[in-house]
């Protein structure tokens, strides 16, 4: 999420009552959690397995619960609980809306979209020309759809980021000021939901279809053309480069990479990254061949064992 306008770290750590190490001046223009920051952000970490990823990360400003040296060109702000300092301030910078109509006076719709009856449409949400919008389809706050889209009944577009931080008798929420961002001639199936990124933008590329009854995890971006069969499951913070093609009931696991024109079977579960231009399929996906010459050799199993 950018800070309009940007933001300086006295302030910053003002707003959090923190001890902070670096130029009061410093810059800081937005607020991103750590897999997709850029320069000028902020972003926390709060376990020492994480510190080295949080500090030479893109990120500019990182709120830490260890007082240390900044490292060279970036700023530490010092918290004893750096989640939920980083939830004030999302909490601070982009506080829930509350809407009072079905298609909010802030949308911005465009030349020759139909929305049909019962959808929702929240605040300052963006939808291009000739779109169709069917009926009873959700899209929250801040979503930007392009042009010439189809969304079906009961899609969810833009819903939280499921994060959240385990506490000794809770699970502590990581609230969402994110949102999703559909590109061109994409098709969205029935009952799917997109969740909007914790900080970022979850992107649906250019000429994508989804079938009905997926679900896209936050911060994951789908390139152009892609094509996901019914039931697909892709957690968060994953990349799908163009022309992948994932069919039924694929799960996806968080925070990997399928690379463009890779194919994965039905039922498959991935769970590490993908090199691009294969076929995939199993639990874990592999290779499709080798998988189906794996199957075929346990069919010979019992003849082994008998002639033993």
């Amino acid at each position: 999420m950018q800070l309009t306008p940007p933001l300086k770290l006295q302030q910053v750590a003002g707003f959090i009552q923190a001890e902070f190490s670096g130029d009061p001046g410093h810059i800081i223009s937005g607020i991103n959690e750590i897999h997709r920051v850029v320069k000028g952000d902020i972003t926390f970490v709060d376990h020492p397995k994480y510190y080295r990823k949080a500090l030479e990360s893109a990120a500019s400003t990182i709120i830490i619960n260890k007082k240390m040296p900044s490292p060279n060109g970036k700023a530490l702000i010092f918290s004893d609980d750096p989640f939920k300092d980083f939830v004030f301030l999302i909490k601070k910078f982009r506080p829930f809306e509350q809407s009072s109509s079905m298609i909010s006076p802030t949308a911005i719709i465009g030349q020759g979209t139909r929305v049909q009856p019962g959808t929702f449409i929240g605040n300052h949400v963006t939808i291009g020309r000739n779109c169709l919008i069917h009926s009873n389809v959700s899209i929250y706050d801040h979503c930007e759809i392009g042009d010439n889209v189809i969304i079906h009944s009961g899609a969810i577009i833009g819903a939280d980021a499921f994060y959240f931080k385990r506490r000794p008798e809770f699970h502590d929420k990581l609230e969402s000021c994110g949102k999703v961002v559909i590109g061109d001639h994409v098709e969205i199936g029935a009952n799917t939901t997109i969740d909007k990124g914790v900080s970022g933008s979850t992107i649906i590329g250019d000429g994508t279809k989804l079938d009905n009854l997926i679900q896209i995890g936050h911060d994951t971006i789908v390139g152009k053309n892609c094509l996901f069969a019914a039931q697909v499951g892709v957690a968060g913070c994953v990349n799908i480069e163009d022309d992948v093609i994932l069919w039924g009931q694929v799960g996806v696991q968080k925070d990997l990479t399928i690379g463009k024109g890779a194919v994965v079977l039905g039922q498959s579960g991935v769970i590490k990254s993908l090199e691009g231009n294969k076929t995939y399929f199993g639990l874990p996906a592999i290779d499709a061949t080798e998988k189906m010459r794996e199957i075929a050799l346990l069919k010979r199993l019992p003849d082994v064992f008998e002639n033993l």
